[in-house]
């Protein structure tokens, strides 16, 4: 979308990375209520899982946090881009929540059975070492914890054994909790820039913790780091897709458009996840460097995420290759409840109501010598899926539809009604003047038409005089 120039005037430097800009402040302290939703997936049979059963799941929650996000060391440099950490504070909201964080969940032994795939191929005496141990520490498949203590962290003796059996395998000690690494804590350096030489480039991601690319993948197109950080776009998008680099999912995503609408009165664009965001290399070849790959609709993040044998994609499978659901009792994928979307406000390129949702799954499998795999069928099975939520309301919304909405239309307005009245002003003028060198004209004296003729003479031209003569006689005649 292409605004006129009095928009273009407004807009420009108020969606711009300036302390003097409208859209400054709700870049720097996220002024929306944000809420992320946690639901679990409990094994409702897992000795009958041990013994190669299907998985029956039902699912717990949602188990609702309200989240902050604000920016600190903002830190401008000399060519037109900005620094910043960003980090996320999240508080248990009980009053919108299914249930409290001492819930108990039965869920896979997150480390147990990580570990177990992630040693399939290492000699058999570690193997054999490894589930002496876990028998010793009366480890199984399948445990009964709390939410919180899945969600924030748990002390695992288990952790100490595996770093000194396999040093490196896991890359962390003490507790472990899957969103440990999500609470108090920093998304990593961006540098983006701030559109003051070039207004399409605002928010564009410069590089991330230093780097231009990142190199978990297999390929350079997979690697790179691409769109904005997530949060506002440059203005006067086209109705096509959106791109934006997510730490947690460990790459660049690309939404595209689906249809237009409005938010609250402001008009927006819908951008939601094409089918092959989570495609396998099969089916998408440029997805080929996400790989090893196993059925579409699901992405393996073992590479950035501890080494375990951990998998992303849309909640309850949804898009993605029928067998992963099919492969469980219990999941129901439907596009108004687990697909993802954002609706942007063209013009200033700033979200005024999101939806990401994402689900973690671990592959799990009988591993020979490794006892308390039992004889587990090979399967991606969910553990959580969760969405991160929030839409512009209230005052803030009030104050952006005034400033960035209302009042570059208003001008735009203004723009082509003096432009259409200048035109029938023009036109009148010139009339006018037309008019009055008429009138004009007419009432004007011309002047004589004389022709001077020289005074005849006898001492000259006497043939002239005598024929002037001779025409007057014969005019008397």
């Amino acid at each position: 979308m292409v605004g006129g120039g009095a928009e273009r005037g407004v807009l420009e430097p108020n969606v711009r990375i300036d302390p003097s800009s409208i859209s400054f402040n709700m870049w720097k302290v996220i002024p929306v209520p944000f809420y992320l939703s946690v639901h679990f997936f409990e094994v409702l049979n897992p000795k009958q899982v041990l013994q190669g059963a299907k998985p029956v799941l039902t699912q717990r929650g949602p188990y609702v946090y309200r989240e902050y996000r604000y920016k600190t060391n903002i830190t401008f440099h000399d060519n037109d881009t900005v620094s910043f950490l960003e980090y996320r504070n999240l508080f248990f909201q009980p009053d919108m929540s299914n249930g409290t964080e001492e819930d108990y969940v039965v869920v896979p032994n997150i480390l147990m059975m990580g570990a177990a795939v992630m040693m399939e191929k290492l000699p058999r005496i570690l193997k054999l070492i490894l589930s002496g141990a876990l028998a010793g520490m009366k480890q199984e498949a399948f445990m009964n914890r709390t939410v919180g203590e899945i969600m924030w962290g748990y002390e695992d003796p288990l952790i100490d054994t595996i770093n000194m059996l396999v040093p490196g395998l896991i890359p962390f000690k003490g507790k472990f909790g899957l969103f440990m690494q999500f609470n108090n804590s920093n998304s990593g350096l961006f540098t983006v820039n701030t559109g003051m030489k070039n207004i399409s480039q605002v928010h564009m991601v410069d590089s991330w913790n230093g780097l231009k690319k990142v190199n978990y993948w297999r390929s350079s197109g997979c690697n790179m780091i691409n769109g904005t950080s997530g949060e506002m776009w440059p203005p006067f998008m086209s109705p096509t897709s959106l791109e934006f680099y997510s730490p947690d999912a460990c790459r660049s995503m690309t939404l595209v458009y689906e249809q237009s609408g409005k938010f609250k009165g402001v008009p927006t664009y819908r951008f939601v996840a094409p089918k092959t965001l989570f495609a396998n290399g099969t089916d998408y070849p440029p997805n080929e460097g996400f790989c090893p790959c196993m059925q579409s609709g699901i992405q393996n993040v073992s590479t950035c995420r501890l080494n375990a044998p951990m998998f992303i994609s849309h909640p309850h499978f949804y898009n993605a290759d029928p067998s992963l659901v099919s492969s469980v009792v219990g999941l129901h994928p439907s596009k108004d409840q687990h697909a993802l979307f954002l609706d942007v406000h063209p013009m200033t390129g700033i979200p005024m109501n999101c939806s990401i949702k994402l689900q973690l799954n671990l592959y799990i499998k009988q591993v020979s010598d490794i006892h308390q795999t039992g004889k587990i069928k090979p399967v991606v099975l969910p553990l959580l899926w969760f969405a991160e939520s929030g839409s512009i309301e209230g005052s803030v919304l009030n104050q952006f539809y005034t400033n960035l909405v209302l009042l570059p239309l208003v001008l735009e307005y203004l723009q082509y009604i003096f432009l259409g009245l200048s035109v029938p002003l023009i036109i009148s003028a010139a009339v006018l003047l037309v008019m009055n060198k008429g009138p004009a004209a007419e009432k004007s004296p011309r002047p004589p038409a004389t022709q001077s003729k020289p005074p005849p003479s006898s001492e000259t031209t006497p043939l002239l005089h005598d024929a002037d003569t001779l025409s007057q006689d014969d005019a008397e005649s």
